[in-house]
C-alpha cells in the first residue's frame, strides 16, 4: 500500500511532491478527465507510454499526478481546497498506467502565468510502486511564443525521464494532442 510513510523522495529537492499521494480513496485508472474539461476550449490530450528504466519494457502500475493553471495563468481554488489543492489548484489528476504502461489525461490547454515570463505548461510528479517519487520537467507546447531559443537552452541536455516536455500539438477532431513518452529514473539522481 502507498503512502507517504514508506515513500523515498528522490532527484532532489521538490516543493509539493507530496501531492502525488493525495488522491484518496479514489479508484486510479490509466485515463482521468480534469475538472473544467466540458467548457473550455482548446480542449486537450495528454497521452503517452511509460516505460521501465531499460527504456523498452512498459511499466505498469505507475501513477502521475499532473496540475496546471487555468486559462487565464491561475491556479484555480474553489474555497475548500485542502493540502497541496490550495496551491495546486483544482485541476489537478491522477492516473494509474495499465499493463501496456500507457497513460491519457483529458483537460484544457493551459494559459500563460500573468506575468507572462514562463511558457505555458503542466506539472508532472511521477510515483513508483515501490515508493519512490519524483518530478519530472514541465509539458510545455512547440507553438507557445514563450518558448525562446534561451528557454529551450535552458531545458537539460539529460532531461528527468528522457524528454525535455517540449510538445508537438496535433489535431484530433476538436482536441489538440500531445504525446510524451518517460523513462522511469532517467537522469534522476538517486533512483538506482
Amino acid at each position: 500500500d502507498l503512502s507517504l510513510q514508506n515513500a523515498e523522495l528522490v532527484g532532489g529537492p521538490c516543493e509539493g511532491c507530496e501531492a502525488v499521494f493525495e488522491f484518496g480513496d479514489q479508484k486510479l485508472t490509466p485515463v482521468d478527465t480534469l475538472p473544467d474539461f466540458e467548457n473550455s476550449d482548446p480542449k486537450l490530450k495528454v497521452t503517452g507510454t511509460i516505460y521501465q528504466s531499460d527504456g523498452k519494457t512498459p511499466a505498469p502500475n505507475i501513477i502521475l499526478y499532473v496540475y496546471h493553471t487555468n486559462q487565464e495563468g491561475i491556479y484555480p481554488t474553489r474555497g475548500d481546497e485542502t493540502g497541496w489543492a490550495k496551491r495546486h489548484g483544482y485541476i489537478r489528476g491522477w492516473v494509474k498506467t495499465d499493463f501496456d504502461g500507457k497513460y491519457v489525461f483529458y483537460t484544457l490547454k493551459p494559459g500563460t502565468y500573468p506575468s507572462r515570463s514562463t511558457p505555458a505548461h503542466i506539472h508532472p510528479i511521477i510515483l513508483e510502486p515501490n515508493g519512490k517519487y519524483y518530478w519530472l520537467g514541465s509539458y510545455f507546447f512547440e507553438d507557445d511564443p514563450l518558448l525562446t531559443k534561451e528557454f529551450r537552452e535552458s531545458l537539460s541536455e539529460d532531461p528527468r525521464g528522457g524528454h525535455t516536455g517540449v510538445m508537438n500539438l496535433k489535431k484530433e477532431g476538436d482536441l489538440l494532442v500531445v504525446e510524451r513518452d518517460i523513462v522511469l529514473g532517467k537522469n534522476i539522481d538517486g533512483h538506482e
